[in-house]
């Protein structure tokens, strides 16, 4: 409550209300924190909940609890410190690209206060994969996962898109857990045509030949890796794309990516839904149920998923485990609902279990 009528107000009106500045002021804020031992310590005893009964065990990585944070949140990794503060079972940090980008002309970040819901057209704006490298190299390891989401640069045409990917998990390779391979962001544009057959196929066997080598020459584990799809496939290309994914061994699939769909949106919203870009937030969150029950269905149960979409409390989070969820990750609810959020579900599922 604390968040929602003291704080949240505040990031919401400053700079005039522009949502992109509120999110760089938090995330300075969190970098800030992420420096003061003694801060994150006090902040983990208040907001984080550990308990041995929530732990996870998905694609051989241990997960202390099954609260992620979202790509998109923080891309360069600058506040890792202060997440795993707040109680978040693994975090993923991107996406990435391997060139540095601007992404989009600003304003490209818009909230629908009414709906619960945001419209980002960011374009994967990020400091390049070498400088998250370079980031990565400095700290010390966490305790729990660290995702890597990895994406297509905007200046690398279609055809050159396994080599930009790749580039991109040779500098990282070291430093994730895991990678998502992000195919179905809206806003650069032609990606989502890698969610095709044989796009998709030829990049995850590039990914995956060069996974088995890097692993070989560290004399380490291959990396999982998932992939990461749009929420507006119909099912045929849902099941084409799955597919795809048993053939070349991917490891898990994160379901979903923001939509392009405008529906269930509050009517003081109509006007800001005309903005071009992705939605998140409680809109999102049936078309996320059913692309995850979908793909638990098709898979039988036998690939993990991590479901992401309009999770916003405990029932919202049940929901997703009872569609066939093994993980989630939160986002636009992080926004809304306050840093409490991932201790308030984790202690939640404690209450009910």
């Amino acid at each position: 409550m604390f968040y929602k009528h003291l704080i949240r107000p505040v990031l919401f009106r400053m700079q005039g209300g522009e949502a992109e500045a509120a999110h760089e002021r938090a995330l300075a804020a969190l970098a800030l924190l992420s420096r003061w031992q003694l801060a994150l310590r006090a902040c983990e005893r208040v907001l984080a909940c550990r308990h041995p009964a929530l732990e996870r065990t998905v694609f051989g990585l241990r997960f202390p609890n099954p609260i992620g944070l979202a790509a998109g949140m923080d891309k360069d990794g600058v506040a890792l410190p202060a997440w795993m503060a707040l109680g978040f079972g693994h975090v993923e940090v991107g996406t990435v690209t391997a060139a540095a980008q601007s992404g989009n002309p600003r304003p490209r970040l818009f909230r629908l206060p009414a709906s619960q819901a945001l419209i980002n057209r960011m374009g994967f704006n990020n400091a390049g994969a070498a400088a998250l490298a370079a980031r990565l190299a400095s700290r010390p390891p966490l305790p729990a996962p660290l995702g890597i989401s990895i994406g297509k640069s905007k200046r690398a045409p279609l055809e050159r898109a396994e080599e930009d990917y790749l580039r991109s998990f040779r500098l990282l390779f070291d430093y994730g857990a895991y990678f998502a391979v992000n195919v179905s962001s809206p806003n650069t544009p032609g990606l989502r045509a890698l969610q095709e057959r044989t796009h998709l196929r030829g990049l995850l066997i590039a990914l995956q030949s060069e996974n088995r080598r890097l692993a070989h020459e560290r004399d380490t584990h291959p990396r999982p890796i998932l992939v990461k799809l749009a929420p507006d496939l119909a099912e045929p290309a849902l099941a084409e794309a799955l597919e795809v994914c048993a053939e070349t061994g991917v490891a898990g699939i994160i379901a979903t990516n923001t939509t392009i769909c405008r529906d269930g949106l509050a009517p003081a919203d109509h006007t800001r839904a005309a903005e071009s870009g992705g939605l998140s937030g409680r809109p999102l969150h049936p078309l996320a149920l059913r692309v995850v029950r979908f793909v638990a269905r098709e898979s039988g149960g036998r690939l993990p998923i991590i479901g992401v979409g309009g999770i916003f409390d405990l029932d919202d989070a049940r929901r997703m485990f009872d569609a066939g969820a093994t993980l989630l990750q939160v986002y636009t609810g992080l926004v809304y609902e306050g840093p409490g959020l991932p201790g308030r579900i984790c202690r939640g599922l404690l209450r009910a279990s």
